[in-house]
Order: C-alpha cells, then structure tokens, then sequence
C-alpha cells in the first residue's frame, strides 16, 4: 500500500511540474505594459522634470544678465521653469501620449 501512495505521490509531483513548465510561457506578455510605461512615468520621468526644473531655474537666475537686455527674459522662464514644471505638475496621469501606438487605458 505505502509503495502506490509513493506511485501516486511521485507522478502527482511529476505531472504538476510539466503543467507548470507550460503555464509561464502561455502567460508570458510580449514587450512591455501600459503600466510599466505608467511606472516609468511616474518614477523616473516626472521627478527627472523636477529636478529639470530646479536647476532651469538657477540657469534662468544666471541668464539674467544676458537676457534682461536681449529682451529675451520670458523666452528663458519658459524655456528653462515652465516647460519643465509644467511636464512634471500639468500633463495627465497616465498620458495617452507616453506609450507607443496600440496600448489603451
């Protein structure tokens, strides 16, 4: 009797194995996710346009000089704190624009 338990436990260890071999590779998803790009975005993109925006305000704080009199003094806050602040603080969460053609919210 002990050795059909063992039998039967082994194949039963044998066949869960293979099924789970199969499993992985059914499951498995070509490239990456909408909500990988979501996670890219909001980890890394977002915090790099702060930081982006923090040292564009100091490079803007620099360019006065040379700005004040070119008349060009909005041009550098849009450039060098708007655009970056606005990247980071204004654009929607997630951002249909971020992920390549073909994945939906």
């Amino acid at each position: 009797m002990e050795k059909r338990v063992r039998k039967g436990i082994s194949v039963l260890v044998v066949f869960l194995l293979l099924g789970g071999l199969v499993v992985p590779s059914a499951m498995a998803q070509e490239g990456a996710t909408a909500d990988e790009y979501n996670m890219l975005d909001l980890f890394i993109a977002r915090p790099l346009g702060v930081a982006a925006g923090i040292v564009g305000s100091g490079l803007f704080i620099l360019s006065l000089p040379f700005t004040v009199p070119s008349g060009g003094v909005k041009d550098a806050a849009r450039i060098l704190i708007k655009e970056p602040f606005s990247f980071s603080f204004k654009r929607d969460f997630p951002d249909p624009d971020l992920c390549p053609d073909g994945y939906k919210y």
